[in-house]
Parts: C-alpha cells; sequence; structure tokens
C-alpha cells in the first residue's frame, strides 16, 4: 500500500541572502520601520517601492498581517458604521473577521462548482442590500471572470477591495491579481507564497486612498519616509483627520521577504508544476471535480482543491481519515465545527446567519490540500495515487 511519509507544514528554509539581511537588521538595532538614519531607505521602505515595482502599482504599504491589510482598507476606503459589505461565502475566517473589525456587516454571497463568487448573485446582493463595497476573496488562488466584475462594479458604483492572500503573483488576462478595484491586500503569513511568518501588503493607485491608509497603519508624521507613497501633499489633510491604528511591518520580516520577491516568479512555475502532475490525476477520478482553470488566468497552484459530489458528512470524514493514515493531510470545508484554519460560515457567529444553500452544497464535498516546494515532483505523484486509492475505496464502501 502506498504512504507518503513528508510533511505538509514543512516551508523551505528562508534563504541565505534573507537570513544575512535578517542578521543586518539584528546587528543594527534598527528594526522597527521609522528608526532609520537622515537620508536613509529603510528596509521596509524598499520592500515597499519594489513590491510596487512587481505589482505594477503606484502605491504600497507594508503591514503587520493581511487581515489588518483588509480591515484598513475598509476604513480607508470610507467604510461607515454598520454599513454591509459583500464578500464570497466561501472564504476564511480572516475575511469577515476584518469587515467586522472595521465596523462592517458582511453580506455573503454564493459561490459556483469552480469555487469562484457567483456574479449573478453578487448582482442581486448589490440590488438587495445597497452595498457599496466589495470585499473580494480569492479563495485559494481562483479567480472569477475579472473583466465581467468590472464591468459589474463600475455599473453599480461598488468598491473593490481583493484580498489576494492566495493569488499573489497570479493575473487574470495579464492583468495581477490586486489590480481590478480599489485596491489590493496580500498576505505573507508563512503559508503564503513570501514567507515573513507574518505580514500584509496593500497596493493601490489611489493617492487619497493610500494617504488614509498609511496615517491609519501608524505612520505619526512620518509618511515621507515609505517607499511608494502618495506626494507629501496629499497628506496635508488626511494626516490631520485619520486615527493612527498602529499595525507597521517592521525591517526584520521585510528583510526576509526582499530576497523572496525575487525568487516569486520562478517559484510561480514549480508550484504549478506540481500543481499539474496532481490535477492530472485528479481529473482522471471519473467521482471527482477539479475546478476548471480558465485559459485567461494564470494561477499560482500552491494548494490543490477538488470536489466529490454528493459525499455524505460521515463518508466524508472517512474518507479524509482514510488519507491521513497513508501520510496525506486533507482538510474538508463541510465539517460542522472549526478545525485550524480551515471553518466555513456556519461557525462565524458574530454576524447574523445567511441561508447560502449553493455553496453548502459545494462545501459538503471539498476538500482542500497544500502543495508546499518542499514536495519534489514524485512526492506529488505520490500523494495524487494516494488520493486516487482513498476514492476507489470509498466507492467500493472499504476503509
Amino acid at each position: 500500500m502506498k504512504r507518503f511519509t513528508g510533511n505538509f507544514t514543512q516551508q523551505e528554509p528562508i534563504s541565505e541572502d534573507g537570513i544575512a539581511a535578517a542578521v543586518d537588521v539584528l546587528r543594527s538595532g534598527r528594526i522597527h520601520r521609522y528608526n532609520s538614519l537622515a537620508g536613509e531607505t529603510s528596509i521596509v521602505s524598499a520592500l515597499e517601492a519594489e513590491y510596487a515595482a512587481y505589482q505594477g502599482a503606484k502605491f504600497c504599504l507594508a503591514c503587520a498581517s493581511g487581515g489588518y491589510a483588509m480591515s484598513v482598507c475598509l476604513r480607508a476606503a470610507g467604510l461607515a458604521p454598520g454599513a454591509v459589505v459583500l464578500t464570497n461565502a466561501f472564504t476564511l475566517a480572516p475575511v469577515p473577521g476584518a469587515i467586522v473589525s472595521a465596523g462592517g456587516r458582511p453580506v455573503l454571497v454564493e459561490i459556483t462548482n469552480d469555487l469562484v463568487i457567483d456574479l449573478d448573485d453578487l448582482a442581486r446582493k448589490v440590488d438587495l442590500t445597497g452595498a457599496r463595497f466589495l470585499l473580494l476573496s480569492n479563495m485559494r488562488g481562483h479567480l472569477a471572470n475579472m473583466e465581467r466584475l468590472q464591468a459589474l462594479i463600475e455599473k453599480t458604483g461598488v468598491t473593490l477591495i481583493e484580498d489576494c492572500a492566495h493569488t499573489m503573483g497570479a493575473t487574470w488576462n495579464g492583468v495581477k491579481s490586486g489590480n481590478f478595484g480599489l485596491a489590493g491586500c496580500f498576505s505573507t503569513q508563512t503559508y503564503k507564497h513570501m514567507n515573513s511568518g507574518e505580514g500584509g501588503l496593500i497596493t493601490s493607485n489611489d493617492p487619497q486612498f493610500m494617504a488614509r491608509a498609511i496615517i491609519l497603519s501608524g505612520s505619526y508624521m512620518l509618511y515621507e519616509r515609505h517607499g511608494a507613497a502618495p506626494d507629501k501633499s496629499v497628506f496635508d489633510t488626511v494626516r490631520l483627520e485619520t486615527p493612527n491604528m498602529s499595525g507597521r511591518m517592521d525591517n526584520l520580516r521585510a528583510a526576509i521577504l526582499r530576497p523572496q520577491l525575487a525568487s516569486l516568479e520562478a517559484n510561480i512555475g514549480r508550484w504549478n508544476d506540481r500543481y499539474r502532475v496532481i490535477e492530472r490525476t485528479l481529473k482522471s477520478i471519473p467521482q471527482v471535480h477539479v475546478p476548471e482553470r480558465p485559459d485567461e488566468e494564470r494561477y499560482v497552484g500552491s494548494s490543490i482543491q477538488f470536489c466529490i459530489p454528493g459525499i455524505s458528512a460521515d463518508a466524508a470524514q472517512r474518507f479524509v481519515a482514510a488519507n491521513f493514515d497513508r501520510g496525506v493531510e486533507l482538510k474538508w470545508f463541510g465539517a460542522d465545527v472549526p478545525i485550524a484554519f480551515t471553518s466555513n460560515h456556519h461557525s462565524w457567529r458574530y454576524f447574523e446567519p445567511q441561508p447560502m444553500p449553493v455553496t453548502d452544497e459545494v462545501l459538503s464535498g471539498l476538500f482542500d490540500m497544500r502543495i508546499p516546494l518542499t514536495f519534489t515532483l514524485e512526492d506529488c505523484e505520490l500523494i495524487a495515487d494516494v488520493i486516487a486509492d482513498c476514492v476507489r475505496n470509498l466507492c467500493r464502501g472499504e476503509p
């Protein structure tokens, strides 16, 4: 019986360049982003300039986490207390958490079988609620039809903020994820595409918005030290009207991120090589649905999802256990209670429950798996074979 013996939570080590840069920061003692000498560009400011250039955006702000980035974006965009913010029903807890922490009221939108926001339901919810904000979760790296989405938000006047925690480096028809609305929010938490343990990035082309976000992040009156910020004149009024809600990135995290940004494009290719190995086997299993990847989408395959439509809750739990016994760690999104990082909208009891029948049907058979770059292509072939064996055993009624 085939069994995988690798580790699903083991990331690649920080590069020697990153380690050396971090040691230099530690030796300097200048860890705070604004603890810089006259005329000196801090490490965080350098990262902001480099990430703005990579993203093709005018402005970038480095902050404490991806969740903080989303909350700050909503506040900087002018979200009023109690205002509706639309978001996918299939996402992770930091997304509705950011809405609530910014004072908003989450209203959920159904998803499709391919795990993207249902644009027809989105249009209905905009009409029904009068919502002026959409926090779009590009959940697990799946992009909706972004031209159609843009047409909808332009028609309705909805402000789009993209959660790109799983789509850093992804594109739709050549346009980078995060560049379709007012702002893009990115995460550098350990399991994302760049790893600083925790961290976030915000990009935008709107100077007033970014000035508010910078002040909100805790810049004090040191906004001129930012690496990709609007002109100082934009801050003349903003700096006095915007509260400080400190959530800065520090130089230590920025130091280990800069070398990773330089290797991000190469790593996207490595992730996608691994993804396609697993995808090929999963697509050959008749009982399994693997979300379609449109030709317009360049994805980043750092995880993979598949559905077994019609599977019962008991069978889904046995399927996860059978894979785990053979070394393959799957997450199931149909569970009644949160497990580690995985939860669904039924568990988020800090806002009113909302019926999501289509999403619930999808989640009831949805399985998810990380693909760390520490896996070889041979590892991915073995993992896919284990999953396929467990599906066959499930269909035969075997444990």
